[in-house]
């Protein structure tokens, strides 16, 4: 009787204890613990957890209990949203490279697309103007529309997510061709027809690069009208950035202003070495068109040095019919001593002229090349070159065009650090790469290219934020992630909260530094060691694992949806 009652008394209690034993914890795919979140807002940093639940953020927080598939050790780390780089070039290294090497080890997960020359529309007559490191690299064009590329893309897999602007130039080169020649009304408004398809494919707004351009401002404006139509913005690299850098800036705020868009000017810069220390004048123009009721905001680099082309030396007159043309005159003693002269007079409302803004041949590095003749050329000065040819400068650099079928990359170094400094913490400026998606290996690791590409964002991170305390790590994650994400209208990313994508970069703050440099470009950064895209993990302990789970960031007028509307047919120049 005695032990009947013991035994009863433990069931007793057992039961008492099931009653009172504590609730399981929450279940997640991923968990990421002990490490410091900053969340994108520009918030202060906090302790917390974050759970992942299939390709989402479900909790921020301390979880007691919790239960997940894969728990991450977050000691000593950052936990930040992934970087949305409002600005790069790899629209055509993703097709021989969709894991995007360079860019996710810099913590990227998003990357804007589309600058003036957007992969859509691209037209038969006009495949030939795809960017010049497309030849390199040996991709190919297999489709015709922005809508159509996105396919390619999905079909093929990427590391990281993509959108796209549509471009001006290549809605403007699809209408007329590649002439310098203004458009008429109705050739505008077949322009404004392109913009109105490609917004129906999924594009974030219209795009100009106006350097040399014969791109009107009646015609940017009839474009920017119909991406404002469609919640979209107006991203533009403006007409000059050096001496008539004030009235590019008034030009890009009348096109918002008219067509009552968001205008971002691309990588902000004073590219004069007479205008160095006018940073601040350059951001009281922006501060005056808020003002006035323009949603003008920019973009930029970490750097002194930008990265054009030599042929930009060559005036818009040289460069009127295309590529082709240009080599035609090159050739040409008369037309040859003509570009002389423009070249050694300086810049002009329509030409921003790198030589007198650089001061000087020393200022301009080359990155690459195409012919195996000029590979010892790889990484010289320009008047290294001219040094090693001999002969009168600009006839050098016409035979080398010449040579390189019109086109050799060029560093150009035009800025100075103060105003790189000044522009860094503005609230108005965002940050950007200008880079590509590449690796130090394959067709992807020829040349020396811009160190950009692969350390934009670690620079920020560590040179800047940490090792010099420009600015806040808070304002540094804020500008490269949410800030970036508002422009474009990205409501599901830049943040970390619950209901966001799992978009999110760990990295260790006393390590994270960029290794790229002028002469050694190709090599990743340091003390990334977590990115995960989607809620997939794609960089695991500093290593990429080969997933592939990027996704297409369709702009206002497609949101969530995958299919265009029916697209408009318009008729090609040429046809």
């Amino acid at each position: 009787m005695k032990s009947r009652l013991i035994v009863s008394g433990m069931l007793i209690l057992a039961v008492g204890l099931a009653g009172c034993a504590p609730r399981p914890g929450p279940r997640f795919d991923i968990l990421i613990t002990g490490g410091t979140v900053i969340d994108g807002s520009g918030a202060p940093r906090i302790r917390a957890d974050v759970g992942i639940v299939a390709d989402t953020i479900a909790a921020v927080g301390i979880f007691t209990g919790a239960v997940a598939v894969r728990t991450i050790d977050a000691a000593g780390l950052i936990v930040v949203p992934g970087v949305i780089d409002i600005h790069g070039h790899s629209d055509y290294s993703l097709l021989v490279d969709g894991t995007a090497q360079s860019k996710v080890r810099q913590g990227v997960t998003t990357e804007i697309l589309g600058e003036a020359l957007s992969a859509g529309p691209i037209s038969g007559s006009g495949r030939n103007f795809k960017r010049v490191e497309a030849p390199l690299w040996g991709a190919g064009i297999s489709w015709n529309t922005l809508g159509e590329y996105f396919e390619v893309l999905r079909e093929k897999g990427i590391s990281i997510n993509i959108g796209s602007f549509v471009g001006s130039m290549s809605v403007r080169r699809y209408v007329i061709g590649d002439t310098n020649r203004k458009a008429t009304a109705g050739e505008i408004d077949s322009m404004a027809a392109l913009v109105e398809a490609a917004m129906g494919q999924g594009a974030l707004g219209v795009s100009s690069a106006l350097l040399g351009s014969p791109l009107t401002t009646g015609e940017l404006i009839a474009m920017a009208r119909v991406a404002s139509r469609h919640g979209g913005i107006y991203s533009t690299h403006i007409r000059d950035e050096g001496a008539l850098i004030f009235p590019s800036l008034d030009e890009a705020f009348r096109i918002a202003r008219e067509a009552d868009i968001p205008v971002d000017v691309i990588h902000l810069k004073v590219a004069e070495r007479a205008l160095w220390g006018r940073m601040d004048s350059v951001l009281a123009r922006f501060e005056s068109a808020r003002a006035e009721g323009i949603r003008a905001t920019a973009n930029m680099y970490p750097y002194i040095a930008g990265q054009n082309d030599l042929a930009a030396l060559i005036p818009p007159e040289g460069q009127d019919g295309g590529r082709a043309k240009m080599l035609e005159r090159l050739g040409d003693p008369v037309w040859r001593e003509r570009f002389k002269s423009a070249l050694y007079a300086g810049g002009r409302p329509d030409w921003y002229n790198h030589y007198t803004s650089s001061a000087g041949w020393e200022s301009m590095l080359v990155v690459s090349v195409k012919t195996e003749q000029n590979a010892e050329l790889v990484g010289l000065r320009m008047n290294e070159v001219i040094g090693l040819r001999g002969g009168e400068p600009t006839d050098v650099l016409f035979d080398l065009l010449l040579e390189e079928g019109g086109s050799v990359p060029t560093v150009y170094f035009l800025m100075s650090e103060d105003d790189v400094r000044t522009a860094l913490v503005h609230p108005l400026v965002s940050f950007c790469s200008d880079g590509v998606a590449v690796r130090p290996d394959g067709p992807l690791g020829k040349g020396k290219p811009h160190p950009r590409w692969y350390g934009s964002f670690p620079r920020i991170l560590g040179h800047y934020a940490r090792d010099e305390a420009v600015l806040s790590l808070e304002s540094a994650v804020h500008k490269m992630t949410w800030q970036n994400a508002e422009k474009l209208g990205i409501e599901n990313r830049g943040l970390i909260r619950p209901g966001m994508a799992a978009d999110l970069m760990l990295f260790d703050p006393a390590a994270v530094v960029d290794r790229a440099t002028f002469s050694d470009p190709h090599q990743y950064p340091d003390g990334i060691e977590y990115v995960m895209v989607n809620g997939t993990v794609v960089i695991d302990n500093g290593s990429h694992t080969g997933a592939l789970p990027g996704r297409i960031i369709h702009g206002p007028a497609t949101m969530g949806r995958q299919k265009s509307s029916s697209p408009i047919r318009i008729e090609e120049a040429g046809r």
